[in-house]
C-alpha cells in the first residue's frame, strides 16, 4: 500500500510539472539579418597616383627645303633614335558603373598631372656633307598633363573583387624642343629649334582590378598603354652650320610619344553597401 501511494504521488508531480511547462511562453527564434552585399551600380569619384614610363621615337631629316635642287656640300639623310620620358603622375577620376549579376560595364574619365619630362635624344647624321662633317640633333620631350575617357568591362570574381579591361580616348599636352649642332665657318655652331607644344589626341588600352575596402570605399590598381601620336616640326633653316653650303638646307624632325602608366587609387561610391545586386 505504501509503495502504491509513493507511485501515485510521483506520477502526479510529473503531470503537474508538464502542465506548468506547457503554460510557459515559447522563446521566439533569433532573426539574423543577411550581410549587406556591395552594389557596384552608380556614380563614383576618386583620386590616384602612379608612374609613367614613356618613350619617344624620334627622327631628324636634313633636306633641301628652299630650292629643291641639289646643293653643293649637302646630302639628304634621315636618322632616328629613341629615348625615355619618365616621371610621376597623379590626378582624379569620375565614373559610372552598371552591375548585372557578376558582370560590370562602366564609363570613366580622368585628368592627370604629369612630371614626365627631360627626355633627351641625340640623333647623329654621319657625313651629312660631302666634306665628311656631321650634324647632331638633340630633341627633348615632356608631358605636362593628360587625360582619358574610357569604357570598362569586367567580371566580379566575388561581390567584393572586380577584374576589368578598359580602353578609349586619350589626350595630352606634349612639348618638344631641341637643337642642331655642326661645323660652322669658324668652329662648331648650333641652331636652336623652335619649341613645339600641342595637345595631342590618341588612344589607350589597359586592365586593372578594384576591390571593396569598407563602407562606400574601394581601392584599385591599373595599367594603361597610351599612344599620343606624332609631333612634327620644321623644316628649320640650318644657316650658320657649314656656311654657305647649308644656308639653304633645313632640318625636319618628329617625335612619336607612347606611355606605360601604372597607378593606384581609391574611389568613393555614392551607393555603397546595399541589398543583393539585380
Amino acid at each position: 500500500m505504501k509503495r502504491l501511494l509513493i507511485g501515485i504521488s510521483a506520477a502526479a508531480s510529473l503531470f503537474a510539472t508538464g502542465a506548468f511547462a506547457a503554460d510557459l511562453p515559447m522563446k521566439a527564434p533569433v532573426y539574423k539579418a543577411p550581410e549587406p552585399v556591395f552594389n557596384w551600380t552608380g556614380f563614383y569619384v576618386g583620386g590616384n597616383i602612379g608612374y609613367g614610363a614613356g618613350n619617344a621615337d624620334n627622327s631628324a631629316t636634313i633636306d633641301r627645303f628652299l630650292t629643291g635642287l641639289p646643293l653643293p656640300g649637302v646630302l639628304n639623310g634621315t636618322n632616328s633614335a629613341r629615348n625615355a620620358v619618365d616621371g610621376m603622375i597623379g590626378g582624379g577620376q569620375i565614373g559610372y558603373n552598371w552591375q548585372m549579376a557578376n558582370w560590370l560595364l562602366g564609363l570613366e574619365a580622368d585628368i592627370q598631372y604629369s612630371d614626365q619630362r627631360h627626355g633627351t635624344s641625340a640623333i647623329t647624321c654621319l657625313a651629312c656633307s660631302d666634306d665628311g662633317s656631321n650634324i647632331v640633333t638633340t630633341l627633348n620631350q615632356s608631358l605636362d598633363w593628360f587625360g582619358t575617357a574610357r569604357g570598362r568591362a569586367g567580371f566580379l570574381v566575388s561581390p567584393e573583387l572586380l577584374f576589368y579591361a578598359t580602353g578609349g580616348l586619350a589626350y595630352g599636352n606634349v612639348n618638344v624642343t631641341g637643337s642642331a649642332t655642326g661645323d660652322g665657318a669658324v668652329g662648331p655652331a648650333t641652331v636652336f629649334l623652335p619649341g613645339n607644344s600641342s595637345t595631342r589626341v590618341g588612344w589607350t588600352v589597359g586592365a586593372g582590378t578594384e576591390w571593396h575596402l569598407v563602407s562606400n570605399w574601394t581601392a584599385k590598381f591599373e595599367y594603361l598603354y597610351m599612344d599620343l601620336g606624332t609631333i612634327n616640326g620644321g623644316p628649320v633653316p640650318l644657316t650658320g652650320i657649314l656656311v654657305p653650303a647649308r644656308t639653304e638646307a633645313g632640318l625636319s624632325y618628329s617625335s612619336h610619344f607612347i606611355d606605360n602608366i601604372v597607378r593606384v587609387g581609391v574611389n568613393y561610391h555614392f551607393n555603397g553597401p546595399m541589398g543583393a545586386p539585380f
